[in-house]
């Protein structure tokens, strides 16, 4: 599946990897000890935020979303 913006997908594509090795290879074999795929993914996501602002893609409410993002406060 391509990214939401066409220069971003080739970053998707090595995110997509280095994740499902991680995944596969170290987190369902017991060993949970961090993502080495953070900066790659901090990368993407970044390009995803500037293609979505080129695009005038709207998003409110989905900031909270992603790594190290916390979710909003519910207001209870």
């Amino acid at each position: 599946m391509n990214s939401v913006g066409e220069a971003c997908t080739d970053m998707k594509r090595e995110y997509d990897q280095c994740f499902n090795r991680w995944f596969a290879e170290k987190f369902l074999k017991g060993d949970g000890s961090g993502d080495p795929c953070t900066d790659l993914f901090k990368r993407y996501q970044q390009c995803v935020q500037k293609a979505i602002k080129e695009k005038e893609i709207p998003i409110e409410g989905l900031e909270f979303m992603g790594h190290g993002k916390d979710k909003p406060e519910s207001s209870s």
